[in-house]
């Protein structure tokens, strides 16, 4: 059980800005519809609020905005419109932000000021005390049209470093007029958490706990999870993130790291009872969402977050669990203990990773499984990528042979045609042939396709479809090569992994040669053969 600090809250908003501030993040680009996906995940998560985005910002957003009332039906969080104050000189009843703002039919607004006094003196071109009067005037034009504004001070811990005094008065002058959370963002993400714990507690004494503080942090000197534990302990009672800490440059706050910190380590309730174990699973799907892969290192969720590959490691886990070398159960947000067999390992979790994939291997066939597998990974072979392939692996030093088809033999051809006429495209065909046997009877297929693997894919289809009809719903979604020797250029040694999927499950396979078409060839195999292994005759 976490030890009580007196510093700490019973529990934290999670306010999530993916859809705004993450969506910054290089080589995102959401869509509505990827949007309102994102949001309802969020929903199903328990994040209170949800920062749909800045509804003058473009058409795709206030489309989102607009869909929202409609199609959105959140049940714990709260929808929330961004925006910033009044223009310099200029009037709240007139200025188009607080306009859009107030007609994106939300009930929680969010405004981002300047509470750095360089910025305000260099950037606005204003004076401090216009400054102060854009924030405060602001607020309370959003507080008369009945929102819950909350005030992000935009470079606060460097404002407040620079001087303190005018950061401190940007802060009083949102509160003064009605702003139920006054947040704090180190926007540069250049702070260290013994900088914004000190800081926040300062700030947290000024104003008293009467006042709702937050934190905001980027990653730029890689500490914005640690500043937002930091903020927290300081008195912040908000605090805002994204998913898998997406966010411009090094990207924000982690709240897949933050939360679980926060109520496993620190004892402080973040989600509703019983969401944490969801956190794993929305990682993913947002993953799936942006169109990125997750990174499979990252704290909790990572899918090398519980994974062991040292033969120390696996031996000792073998033995007495999880608990030797992992610091929360997996489960508790999802996830799960991962063997990882590889050239580290030795026979103890050679057995264990049999378990997990349910193929029964006895103690002397392990040892041989491992001393071939070491090999295998001196060719480039890594089964910790690829767990279809060595399941097969497994099951073959078992004993086990596939009886499903025999390979004869294959060829691909690739013709390039030059243009037949100036100004068009040359064209360019491939054509693959097998040759199989299935149950005594030899059988020969071309299939053509936009590459020597996919014309390969066909014609293997064509061939085994007939025998094996559940093969016509496993299909090929992600082709991806490695060149290993780079030294020896065009005859270098590539490895192939290829992931596929039968609509319910999703699997990889892998293969290794210095023709990338036998590698692409054996990952293909593999792939067909475990789908036939897992769909049954």
């Amino acid at each position: 059980m976490p030890v009580a600090d007196p510093r700490l809250p019973e529990s934290v908003e999670i306010f999530d800005t993916t859809l705004r501030d993450g969506a910054q993040f290089e080589g995102i680009s959401l869509t509505v519809d990827d949007k309102l996906k994102v949001a309802e995940q969020l929903d199903w998560l328990g994040v209170a609020w949800i920062e749909g985005g800045y509804p003058q910002a473009n058409p795709k957003d206030e489309e989102f905005f607009r869909r929202a009332v409609g199609e959105l039906h959140l049940e714990t969080a709260t929808l929330v419109a961004f925006g910033s104050t009044r223009r310099p000189a200029g009037k709240v009843d007139v200025d188009p932000t607080l306009q859009a703002l107030v007609a994106a039919g939300t009930s929680a607004v969010c405004i981002v000021g300047k509470s750095w006094d360089f910025h305000v003196l260099e950037a606005l071109g204003t004076t401090l005390s216009e400054g102060v009067a854009m924030v405060a005037e602001s607020v309370e034009f959003l507080k008369a049209a009945g929102l819950q504004v909350f005030f992000d001070a935009e470079h606060f811990f460097d404002g407040y470093k620079a001087n303190a005094e005018y950061a401190l008065a940007v802060l009083e002058a949102a509160a003064t007029s009605g702003a139920d959370c006054l947040v704090m963002c180190d926007t540069n993400g250049g702070s260290l958490p013994h900088e914004v714990e000190r800081i926040t507690a300062e700030v947290h004494a000024y104003f008293g706990p009467g006042q709702q503080l937050g934190i905001h942090t980027q990653n730029d000197s890689g500490c914005a999870v640690a500043n937002s534990v930091a903020g927290v302990l300081g008195g912040a009672t908000q605090l805002q993130g994204t998913v898998n800490g997406y966010g411009e440059r090094t990207g924000n706050a982690n709240l897949m790291t933050c939360i679980p910190n926060l109520e496993l380590k620190l004892g402080v309730r973040c989600l509703p009872e019983g969401r944490l174990a969801r956190l794993t699973t929305v990682s993913r799907h947002v993953a799936e969402v942006v169109n990125l892969p997750p990174h499979s290192a990252d704290p909790y969720v990572g899918m090398s977050a519980f994974a062991h590959k040292g033969g120390l490691h696996t031996s000792a886990v073998g033995k007495a669990g999880g608990a030797s070398y992992e610091h929360i159960a997996p489960d508790l947000v999802g996830n799960g203990t991962r063997v990882l067999v590889s050239d580290l390992g030795g026979r103890a979790g050679m057995v264990m990773k049999a378990k997990e994939l349910g193929v029964e291997l006895t103690d002397a066939a392990a040892g041989t499984l491992s001393d071939e597998l070491k090999g295998l990974e001196a060719e480039g072979f890594v089964f910790e990528a690829a767990d279809a392939s060595l399941e097969l692996l497994m099951r073959r030093a078992g004993g086990w042979t596939q009886n499903y088809f025999t390979v004869e033999g294959y060829r691909a051809t690739t013709y390039h045609r030059a243009p037949v006429q100036a100004g068009a495209a040359a064209t360019i065909d491939t054509e693959a042939t097998v040759e199989l046997w299935i149950e005594g009877e030899r059988l020969i297929e071309v299939g053509e396709g936009n590459g020597p693997v996919n014309a390969l894919d066909q014609a293997l289809r064509a061939v085994l479809v007939g025998a094996y009809p559940q093969l016509a719903h496993i299909h090929l979604t992600d082709y991806r090569v490695r060149i290993l020797d780079g030294v020896a250029n065009t005859d270098a040694v590539v490895r192939v992994l290829i992931d596929s999927t039968d609509g319910d499950r999703a699997w990889t396979t892998i293969g290794v040669s210095s023709n990338i078409i036998e590698a692409s060839w054996q990952a293909l195999i593999d792939a067909l053969v475990w789908g036939l292994i897992h769909t049954g005759n």
